[in-house]
């Protein structure tokens, strides 16, 4: 097993659901569920990474390891790359991105995204994905699809339904060639403190995706299929009552 670290980026400004990550879940901070489920991971070290005062103290005050961060950050990798910085990480070292409304991640896939980028040398950050197994997945341009070369490596990554099928007799040769992303990324130091010094790419910059500012600069990203489903993750609040709903087994305890 690599030795790796997890950071989860916490911010608490939400436009979807204000302070989503202080919500209130048996009695405990949306928060604390997603920092129980990261250390239950093989990472040697996980830290909260914030840029707000009251997930500051609400993290301290459930006994995590939290650092404050710029407020000027404009994705979760440049965050993740300051509290790096902060720590003197450095090299090939391997960081874990876990978002911190995403409470029931599997330890299981934060090991093997990191298992995966120390097996392949060649690449700088590595991602997974599963199966699209519905049309309507397919069209949503809210589900971001990834096509991969014959090493599991991303050629791209879009929220358009790619690769576009020119013959509609190859419908399913097209649906087993695209696959849903997984938001969690490991990365390399080295590439965290080259990322914070590209400028934003174009492709990046249409499709609101920042894993594209890594391809474009000439990078390698590995894409495995994740061993088991990642847990539904909290943008508003039917998501977050749906998690209430089918976590009753959470621990319960005293409210912050």
């Amino acid at each position: 097993m690599q030795a790796y670290k997890i950071v989860i980026p916490a911010r608490y400004a939400s436009t979807r659901l204000a302070a989503k990550l202080l919500k209130n879940i048996n009695g405990k901070p949306l928060l604390y569920y997603t920092y129980q489920s990261a250390l239950k991971a093989n990472a040697s070290e996980v830290v909260i990474a914030t840029d707000d005062q009251r997930i500051f103290d609400v993290a301290k005050a459930f006994g995590a390891s939290v650092i404050m961060t710029s407020d000027q950050h404009t994705s979760g990798t440049d965050r993740i790359a300051e509290v790096s910085r902060i720590l003197n990480w450095v090299g090939n070292e391997i960081v874990v991105n876990l978002q911190g409304d995403e409470p029931l991640t599997p330890a299981e896939i934060l090991d093997q995204v990191a298992d995966n980028l120390a097996n392949n040398n060649q690449c700088s950050m590595a991602t997974l994905c599963t199966p699209i197994t519905n049309d309507t997945d397919w069209q949503n341009a809210n589900v971001v699809k990834v096509i991969r070369d014959h090493q599991n490596q991303a050629i791209y990554f879009s929220r358009a339904t790619i690769p576009y099928c020119r013959e509609p007799q190859e419908k399913p040769l097209q649906l087993k060639s695209s696959f849903r992303h997984i938001g969690i990324y490991a990365y390399r130091v080295q590439l965290l403190q080259a990322f914070t010094q590209w400028k934003p790419a174009p492709l990046e910059q249409i499709e609101r995706l920042e894993q594209l500012r890594v391809l474009f600069y000439g990078q390698k990203i590995h894409v495995d299929v994740a061993k088991v489903l990642p847990g539904i993750g909290v943008d508003t609040e039917d998501d977050l009552q749906n998690l209430i709903s089918l976590v009753p087994t959470l621990q319960r305890g005293n409210a912050y």
